[in-house]
């Protein structure tokens, strides 16, 4: 499979099997990165909520796990309110294709 298409499981309910696969559009998530790259974008960065902590590089991560915790700030099951506000205007697609994207990526991106 070439590198900017990537077939994802994306669990849709919690700790339950693959309900569905979309397959992620590497190429397309570039246009949809800018939302991520203020925060994701800068080395070393940290945020305060709800305690300094380091905000998580997302270069080289696995796309499910990616799509699942944009699913879980969507529903409510992470509670970090910028993040929720991002991925509750993401549809399942956009999801896939930014996973596929940061999954490729290895260090591009924190």
């Amino acid at each position: 499979m070439h590198g900017r298409h990537l077939l994802i499981a994306a669990c849709l309910a919690l700790g339950g099997p693959a309900a569905s696969a979309l397959e992620g559009d590497a190429e397309a998530a570039q246009a949809k990165t800018s939302m991520c790259m203020g925060c994701h974008g800068i080395p070393g960065y940290r945020t305060a909520f709800p305690d300094v902590y380091p905000v998580p590089k997302l270069g080289g991560q696995h796309a499910a796990y990616l799509v699942r915790a944009l699913q879980a700030y969507r529903d409510g099951e992470r509670s970090h309110p910028t993040m929720r506000a991002i991925a509750a205007s993401l549809s399942e697609q956009d999801m896939a294709d930014l996973a596929a994207y940061y999954s490729v990526a290895g260090g591009e991106a924190q």
